[in-house]
């Protein structure tokens, strides 16, 4: 035998009967057949039409944005923001939007106080934790795509994985309901916000804590588990989490403002206030939360991945479906004597106009975000059609943004406005 591996024979290619029933031809033609038909099964498989939500996102190229330019046509909330952005009590961006249709885009403060350097209607801002809806549509898409499930066991993409894991679903993972301990639980967060770290660490990191409850039986707000859902997108895409969402979302929407927050991005400065005043926090360090709050983002370019999203041009039906269900447990308590939110996979969903006074009952597919000199509210009311993001680089104007998003949505339902926050 040839050192090749290749088999050499001196029979003929085609051994030929000399009996009836076996002429050539007729082999030959079976074995054409056969052929053919695996030719025709691979062509197929390879040239099937792809799923709706592939080719609404990526084949069609990105709708018309609307010209970049101050909107007002909210008298209320213009009043508001008239008061409150000349003193500094309010500093960012907000825009509210029914369909296509911007009804408010304006910006307030500066993207650099120490260079006199005011925010632009395309300033870049640190998204925080509205980053999480952003990891969990990956994971659907790939779901979508027949790479993996949400009930995938976490330990069937994470190796090697504790014993403590072996219930643990990619679904427990975006729902808050892991029971893996969060980043600022554990000991030692002081240091771990401020030291750089890859995700192989911060997947290490997770292994060695012991389950604070037995997965899917409580809700409990973890940053560490969409790290690890960033992990499984890293791991089932073969690239990045920052390069899967480019080639899944942001370039074919046109999102050419968004990505991750490297340090170099263009984001613009973030503050607290502290004493002596307004206190840059340049210190981000989002290496440590790549899958709950490294992205950064601009007003537009948020209001095309809301209407992407919710107008299901991302996900198949079944996935959109699953990432605004409720997932928490059937006795999770109430917040703060009103109804709780329902847990979906990167978003909630409330009527979180319960919170402001007047108040008004309209559910919102939502999520907030703070981090390092940042305070941001996505929010969208799908019967109307409504989105309002407001995104201020001022992490102490948490009830400011809150009001300000509420008073937009109200303004724009035709509600009362709200003038206070419910206490």
């Amino acid at each position: 035998m040839p050192s090749s591996g290749w088999i050499t024979t001196s029979r003929p290619l085609y051994n030929v009967p000399r009996h009836s029933g076996g002429h050539p031809r007729l082999t030959i033609a079976v074995i054409v057949g056969l052929v053919l038909l695996v030719v025709g099964t691979v062509a197929w498989f390879t040239v099937r039409p792809q799923p709706q939500f592939e080719t609404a996102a990526a084949a069609e190229p990105p709708a018309p944005r609307p010209p970049l330019v101050v909107i007002e046509a909210l008298p209320h909330l213009k009043a508001q923001l008239d008061r409150w952005g000349p003193t500094g009590q309010f500093t960012g961006g907000i825009l509210v939007a029914k369909g296509d249709q911007v009804l408010y885009r304006q910006v307030y403060g500066d993207a650099d106080r120490s260079l006199g350097k005011p925010l632009a209607l395309d300033s870049r801002f640190r998204l925080a934790s509205v980053s999480k809806q952003f990891t969990a549509a990956a994971v659907l898409r790939l779901q979508d795509e027949g790479v993996l499930s949400v009930d995938d066991p976490v330990c069937k993409w994470i190796q090697p994985c504790p014993a403590a894991w072996a219930q643990i679903r990619l679904h427990h993972l975006l729902s808050h309901s892991s029971g893996i301990p969060d980043l600022m639980a554990r000991p030692g967060w002081g240091l771990r916000r401020v030291t750089p770290a890859t995700m192989e660490e911060l997947t290490a990191d997770s292994e060695r804590y012991p389950l604070q409850f037995a997965p899917g039986t409580k809700v409990s707000y973890n940053n560490a588990g969409f790290n690890l859902a960033a992990a499984v997108v890293e791991k089932a895409s073969g690239m990045p989490i920052q390069d899967y969402l480019q080639k899944a979302f942001f370039k074919p929407l046109g999102m050419a403002d968004t990505g991750f927050d490297d340090g170099v991005s263009g984001v613009v400065m973030g503050y607290a206030n502290l004493e002596g005043g307004p206190t840059p926090q340049p210190n981000a360090n989002v290496s440590i939360i790549p899958g709950a709050g490294a992205l950064y983002s601009t007003l537009d370019d948020l209001l095309v991945w809301e209407r992407a999203l919710h107008g299901g041009k991302l996900l198949t039906a079944e996935s959109y479906a699953q990432m605004i269900a409720d997932h928490a447990p059937a006795d999770t308590p109430k917040e703060r004597g009103r109804p709780r939110r329902d847990w979906g996979y990167g978003v909630f969903v409330n009527s979180i106009g319960r919170r402001v006074t007047p108040d008004f009952l309209d559910r919102q597919i939502f999520h907030t975000g703070s981090w390092s000199g940042f305070r941001n509210l996505m929010t969208y009311q799908p019967d109307e059609d409504v989105t309002v993001i407001v995104l201020s680089n001022n992490y102490h104007q948490r009830d400011v943004v809150f009001l300000l998003s509420q008073q937009g949505m109200a303004e724009a339902l035709g509600r009362p406005v709200p003038v206070s926050m419910a206490r």
